[in-house]
């Protein structure tokens, strides 16, 4: 009985984190899938978010945004019940920012500026710099825990947070490009979205953060295989029944 019960609350550790490797690659084939079919929006200078200001491809765009928000969720569920993150932490909140920030993205579509400027569209634009931001700032947090332990403290787990870690960093170093957009500015007078290829940038943001959620659920994938479940109360009382007959 007991070790049926540290199976089942393993498989469902397990089936959290397949879910954030499942809804990170859904994302990717249907991202992916856009920018290489697609020849409508321009991949080099037009953001992800110009699919959905087209009526047949909005669907599409919706589904892999939805997809890897969940992943994001899923990955971090997986986390917590491996004991690799605390519920209520700062990269629990980080992670969970990045999902309310990606679902606003669906919800709140991007300004077209063939009609004009909207609240939506401002909506839009920061919950996607929330969603990119707070998500690689998550997973430093989580890598970070595991950096500080001393050897034995960080074992097998080491590994693993430091593929988090410097995907993370990968993630940041994407935003180099646009600060150096607004940094010339004042001196060339060009805007910095001109300035810059904001459609690649964007996607090479996008596809470092799915492999940090990716790195993320392998980690916790792996983690759910080896953490050890507490047996249920009932399986300890009836281990201390047992116990006390033997000795009568």
């Amino acid at each position: 009985m007991e070790r049926d019960t540290a199976a089942t609350r393993d498989t469902v550790g397990r089936a959290f984190a397949l879910a954030g490797l499942v809804g990170a690659g859904i994302a990717v084939v249907l991202i992916l899938g856009l920018t290489l079919a697609v020849g409508r929006v321009d991949p080099v200078r037009r953001t992800i978010s110009e699919y959905a200001l087209h009526t047949d491809l909005k669907p599409v765009f919706d589904v892999g945004v939805l997809a890897f928000a969940a992943a994001a969720l899923c990955v971090l569920v997986a986390h917590v019940r491996a004991g690799l993150v605390r519920a209520v932490s700062g990269a629990s909140t980080g992670l969970v920012l990045a999902a309310v920030g990606l679902v606003a993205v669906v919800v709140f579509e991007k300004t077209n500026w063939a009609v004009g400027p909207s609240v939506g569209g401002t909506i839009h634009r920061y919950a996607s710099l929330v969603a990119f931001l707070a998500l690689p700032v998550a997973a430093i947090l989580v890598a970070r825990r595991y950096r500080r332990a001393t050897a034995p403290e960080r074992g097998p787990r080491a590994r693993p947070a430091a593929w988090v870690r410097w995907l993370a960093v990968a993630s940041l170093l994407w935003f180099t490009p646009i600060l150096v957009g607004f940094a010339q500015r004042p001196f060339t007078g060009v805007s910095w979205w001109q300035a810059v290829p904001l459609g690649l940038i964007e996607r090479g943001l996008a596809l470092t953060e799915v492999l940090v959620v990716v790195a993320l659920g392998l980690w916790a994938l792996a983690a759910a295989r080896r953490t050890p479940v507490a047996p249920s109360p009932d399986v300890v009382a009836d281990s201390r029944s047992g116990r006390e007959m033997s000795r009568d």
